[in-house]
Parts: structure tokens; sequence; C-alpha cells
């Protein structure tokens, strides 16, 4: 009897420290960064991400965006989650990120009209990062298209383009400067013609150590139109980790 239990107990043993390697090294295929975001026009916008290595030449992606935390509080509460895929090219210093989002609010389905909803847009986006040590870039361009219509009568749906691109050199392992341009513009929806949005351009700074560290961003709105889209200046903070 005590030899069966001392097997069985052996036995546990194993399978306990097999899981435990195996859970080990799933861990150490998973990454997630998270970063604190705030601009002139989204207000807080908090940014968590999750990467999963297949060991298959790509990564599972996953994301999340708190939109409604700032001036987006009057779109029901406007969250964003998507998944998608992840792959390296140019030897690396390139990862394509392709991804589909959806929105959860009443901006894109009602107009901010009525309550908010779950699956208030769809988002098939793209992001790109280039690092090679000297130089780093990234793009972002995301299509925020109508999935439900729960505008009242007469009311409107909206669908929107969000991009940015921006580009700098490393003048050390810490220090970067460059220069960043984004746009947001409405591009349609029921009872509504598109309208030009903002379009920020000016430098910004970026201060990191390994995996932590911040970046501002400033300048000016190129266009002029007295609407809820334009500001006078633009200015972006971010602060990001990853692990």
């Amino acid at each position: 009897m005590i030899c069966k239990q001392l097997a069985r107990l052996s036995t546990a043993v194993v399978l306990a420290g097999i899981a435990q390697g195996a859970l080990a090294q799933d861990d150490d295929r998973l990454d997630v960064s998270v970063s604190y975001n705030t601009d002139a026009f989204f207000g807080p916008n908090p940014f968590a991400g999750v990467s999963y290595d297949t060991g298959k030449g790509y990564d599972l992606t996953f994301y999340g965006i708190a939109w409604g935390a700032g001036t987006g509080g009057a779109w029901g509460n406007w969250t964003e989650f998507g998944v998608g895929v992840g792959f390296e090219m140019m030897e690396g210093d390139l990862y394509v990120n392709p991804q589909i989002g959806f929105t959860n609010g009443n901006l894109v389905s009602s107009g901010t009209a009525d309550d908010g909803v779950v699956g208030d847009a769809i988002v098939p986006n793209l992001t790109l990062v280039y690092d090679d040590g000297e130089w780093e870039g990234n793009l972002y361009a995301g299509w925020y298209g109508e999935l439900r219509d729960e505008a009242p009568d007469g009311g409107t749906t909206l669908e929107y383009l969000h991009y940015w691109v921006n580009g700098g050199k490393k003048f050390a392992d810490y220090f970067s400067v460059g220069l960043h341009f984004e746009e947001l513009s409405l591009e349609g929806g029921s009872n509504v013609s598109s309208q030009d949005g903002y379009q920020w351009l000016g430098p910004y700074i970026q201060i990191a150590k390994e995996n932590a560290g911040m970046r501002f961003s400033f300048g000016t709105d190129l266009t002029n139109d007295d609407d809820s889209f334009s500001t006078s200046d633009f200015y972006k903070l971010q602060f990001f980790y990853s692990f």
C-alpha cells in the first residue's frame, strides 16, 4: 500500500513538474505592453497589447483601448478590443501587425445619440513598427466602420479614418527625436457627408530605457475648420512599459 502511495505521489510530482515547465515555456512566448496616452482631442486613452509567439513564424496579437476616459465620455464609454497576427520582416527590423477590432459605445452606431452598445463599430487596422538600432518609425491606420445602426429616426451613423506616421533618429540608446503626423477625419455614414478632421504635424522627443519610457509630441493643426475636430495646437504624451 505504502509503495503504491509513493508511486502515485512520485507520478504527481513528475506531472506537476512537466506542467510547470510547459507553463514557463508558454510564459516565455507571451509579451505584454501597456501605455498611458493622452492628447489634445481624445483625452486619456490607455492601451494594452498582448502577443503570443506561436513558434510558427508569426504571433497572435490582442489589444484593448479605453477611448472613453476623456473627452470621449459622451461616446458611451467608448472602448475597443481587437485580435490579429504579427510577423517580422527585413531581418527583424520591421514588425507588421494587421488586426481587426470592435468598439463598444455609441459614437459610430448612433452619433452619440443613443446608449452605448456592444459592436458599435468594426475596425480593420494595420500597425507597422520599424527599428534598426539607429532609425525608428511607426505607422498606424484604422477604419472605424458602422457595424450596427442604432440611430434614431433622422439621426446618423458615423464612420472615421484615423491614421498616423512618425519616424526619427536615435542619438543614444535612450534618446531619440523625430517627426509625427496624424489625421482623424469623418468619412461618412448615414445622413452625413465626409468632413475634414484634424491634421497634426510636429516633432517628438522620446526617452526610453530597455522596456520603459515616455514620448512627447507637439505641434500645430494644419486644418483651419471651425468644427469639433480642429485644435489650434496639438500635444500628445505617452508613457509605456513592456514585460
